[in-house]
């Protein structure tokens, strides 16, 4: 088709319609061939689309897909987690292994979280580790439950919520020059989440309202005292019910609610001890109101290292750190342990978008293709609407299972 316009040289004639026909030049080629001449569907809304949509989201996962080694071991990761590990790492060829296995030598190591010592040194010493964790905007539902994620966060130098160390976030943070168009893209994917009222697992349908006496309304979020963000990312009380006391001897005349991590609520994860003395120290206990409403509602929020700070800093308010989350450290939130590698100061957008949009890697779960930021919210308020991948018979029965443990457990 591209042949007879006077770009090639040809060994056969022409066709009699191409022979003086009007002057051709490669630009009208390449625009009849690739812009006028095919349609195009958008990968992901399976509406029409112009090829640049196209082109765009076939570079989003080329760039995705190389950026990891071609070959990659996974230590003790869990069933239900494999098929969505084939995901975020598309591209690579994966091995699963357990921890008590030989790991094949020079492989990049891929682990959860902030594994054991053990695990962190099996295999060479040169050999590329990988961390991985559930990004900031999540799903509907808990990952307890075994819900689909749509982001995780995949880290080469350490982990995000690991204060005792640098990580990529915090490298992005510290070093990269934020240009006018992320920062824009950054503003506008903040205002979006604020105003479809996203957090990271939207759970929750009770409502709440702020008391009409209350000049003042902080809010505590409670969180998993055993979680690895406390460990290494508190290096003062580690404790909700120290907590709690800290800030109502700090602020005795606000309004003061406590909100209990929703997978303690869920009885997912084991409560602090004495937590049940929550009410001694604070004005309300809330369980089932989605956090973004309280966040819209209440004028402060005081954390150890909850996500709900990075949440509340979104929607304008105060935070106060009592350990070093992080969005700590930059210049806004008030620290009461400040981080001597953070040095920088940032504007919001900066943090947003190095948190948001550099950081974590999206899939769909419309595709389980790589996606954006901005795709991974709309899935996320429309997350009813839209068909869910369907979930494999063994995670099903597993799931059964587990809910007649729970209430077995309830009984005894």
């Amino acid at each position: 088709f591209y042949a007879g316009w006077g770009l090639t040289r040809d060994e056969l004639a022409a066709p009699q319609r191409r022979r003086g026909a009007r002057q051709v030049v490669l630009d009208d080629v390449v625009h009849a061939a690739l812009v006028e001449y095919p349609r195009y569907v958008d990968p992901e809304t399976l509406e029409r689309c112009e090829v640049e949509r196209v082109m765009e989201w076939m570079a989003l996962q080329r760039r995705m897909r190389e950026r990891f080694p071609a070959q990659l071991q996974l230590v003790a990761f869990s069933q239900w987690k494999r098929p969505i590990a084939r995901a975020f790492f598309g591209g690579s060829d994966l091995q699963f292994v357990e921890t008590q296995r030989p790991l094949v030598p020079g492989a990049a190591r891929v682990v959860w979280s902030r594994p054991s010592d053990d695990v962190e040194t099996a295999g060479s010493a040169d050999t590329p580790l990988l961390r991985v964790e559930d990004g900031f905007l999540r799903s509907v539902g808990l990952g307890a439950n075994w819900v689909q994620p749509l982001s995780w966060v995949i880290d080469r130098r350490g982990m995000y919520y690991d204060a005792t160390a640098p990580s990529d976030l915090e490298s992005l943070l510290e070093e990269t020059s934020f240009d006018s168009p992320l920062r824009a893209r950054a503003a506008a994917l903040r205002e979006a989440i604020v105003s479809a009222g996203i957090t990271k697992y939207n759970v929750g349908a009770g409502r709440w309202q702020r008391p009409a006496h209350a000049r003042t309304v902080v809010l505590v979020p409670g969180q998993v005292e055993s979680d690895l963000s406390i460990t290494y990312g508190a290096p003062g009380s580690r404790s909700n019910l120290k907590l709690l006391r800290t800030v109502r001897k700090d602020r005795p005349d606000a309004h003061l609610v406590y909100k209990p991590h929703p997978d303690v609520l869920a009885r997912k994860r084991t409560a602090g001890a004495d937590i049940e003395e929550a009410h001694r120290w604070c004005d309300e206990v809330v369980t089932d109101v989605p956090i973004g409403t309280l966040l819209d509602a209440v004028d402060e929020v005081q954390v150890l290292t909850s996500l709900a700070g990075f949440e509340a800093l979104l929607r304008g308010k105060r935070v106060v750190c009592h350990g070093n989350p992080f969005y700590a450290g930059w210049g806004l939130t008030q620290d009461m342990h400040p981080n001597p590698r953070r040095t920088r100061r940032l504007a919001l957008d900066e943090l947003v978008a190095g948190a948001l949009i550099l950081y974590p890697t999206y899939v769909s779960r419309v595709t389980g293709a790589f996606t954006t930021p901005e795709r991974a919210l709309y899935e996320l308020q429309h997350w009813n609407d839209l068909q869910p991948p369907r979930e494999a018979g063994w995670i099903r029965l597993l799931r059964a299972a587990k809910r007649w443990r729970d209430r077995l457990k309830r009984r005894l």
